[in-house]
């Protein structure tokens, strides 16, 4: 994917890139009121990244290998870890050098192949969300037809469509954007190529661009939104009807854990990619996207499943299993 990706962007450059005469290369700024503390920096974002990475690969991993947890929430969850590992991979390797070299250069090609896979990853971990939100939805509103109506092929039929849907949304407008003429200065206001700052590098017209940029970011957002509010709401309703307040009471923390997360990823991407105009902005921006890179996916598993009963028995099953091997 990543050499037909590479590929497709250099096709739809614009023929002076061929010629040399347009940019070569961008440069992530980063933070640079805070660059003196770039090293300690460095080891609290090393760190954070190897626990997101650490705790999302242990659920793909306990997943696939525990037969108990073969079902579909579970099936979902693994496919979701996976992503967040893959959209983690896509920017916090970047920012780790940045906090060391305080600058890093980016060649257009990668620049563009950065944005891309970041937005196809995030758009697919919302539909993800979505995804979940209707299993939860059948699985406590309609138990009695849930492994009917959740059997493998609709599961896979639903993730295929979250990656094929978020594909084709975001192939279009990164090409759209890496079509845009840059006249300098080459410099992004970001720790990763974003595509607002991108827009706004750009000396063409780029109202069309930016108004795409927006409708697409309200759709990807709001579709999910919508769906998981309607999925909630109806869980809720059903949950007020459980006649234990003990089974309430849980089912209800579940709801706000969730919703904590939701709050997290929805409030940051809404803040920075869901308005108009995004100048005199830059530097909110950056620290939003820190939540939205950074902790969330950090929080995920957390929230997600390393709070879960059966993942715990599953988790301790396997050092069992581990430790008897030896």
């Amino acid at each position: 994917m990543y050499n037909d990706v590479r590929m497709m962007l250099w096709k739809e450059m614009p023929m002076e890139m061929e010629n040399g005469t347009a940019v070569q290369e961008f440069t992530l700024e980063g933070f640079p009121d805070i660059q003196h503390l770039g090293k300690f920096l460095f080891l609290v974002h090393l760190l954070t990244y190897l626990a997101s990475i650490a705790g999302n690969a242990v659920i793909v991993t306990i997943i696939c290998a525990n037969s108990r947890l073969q079902t579909p929430m579970y099936f979902f969850l693994s496919i979701f870890s996976f992503v967040e590992c893959c959209f983690i991979n896509t920017v916090i390797p970047k920012l780790l050098v940045i906090f060391l070299l305080g600058k890093q250069n980016v060649s257009f090609p990668a620049c563009f192949i950065q944005t891309f896979f970041f937005f196809f990853l995030g758009a697919a971990g919302f539909f993800l969300i979505a995804v979940m939100s209707l299993d939860r939805y059948v699985a406590i509103c309609k138990p009695l037809h849930y492994l009917t109506i959740m059997n493998l092929k609709t599961c896979s039929f639903l993730v295929t469509t979250c990656f094929t849907l978020a594909f084709t949304l975001i192939t279009g407008l990164v090409v759209k954007v890496s079509q845009l003429s840059f006249c300098g200065p080459y410099v992004i206001p970001h720790f990763f190529c974003d595509i607002g700052p991108l827009i706004h590098l750009s000396c063409s017209d780029t109202k069309p661009t930016e108004m795409l940029a927006f409708v697409l970011a309200l759709f990807i957002l709001l579709t999910s939104l919508i769906i998981t509010i309607i999925a909630y709401s109806n869980i809720i309703v059903t949950i007020v009807q459980l006649p234990s307040a003990r089974e309430r009471q849980k089912a209800f923390s579940t709801c706000s854990s969730h919703l904590i997360v939701l709050s997290l990823m929805y409030g940051s991407c809404v803040f920075i990619y869901v308005k108009l105009k995004q100048t005199n902005r830059m530097d909110s921006n950056r620290e939003a996207a820190l939540v939205n890179t950074v902790v969330t996916p950090l929080l995920n598993p957390v929230i997600y499943t390393l709070r879960n009963k059966q993942v715990h028995q599953a988790l301790r099953e396997t050092m069992c299993r581990m430790k008897m091997s030896r």
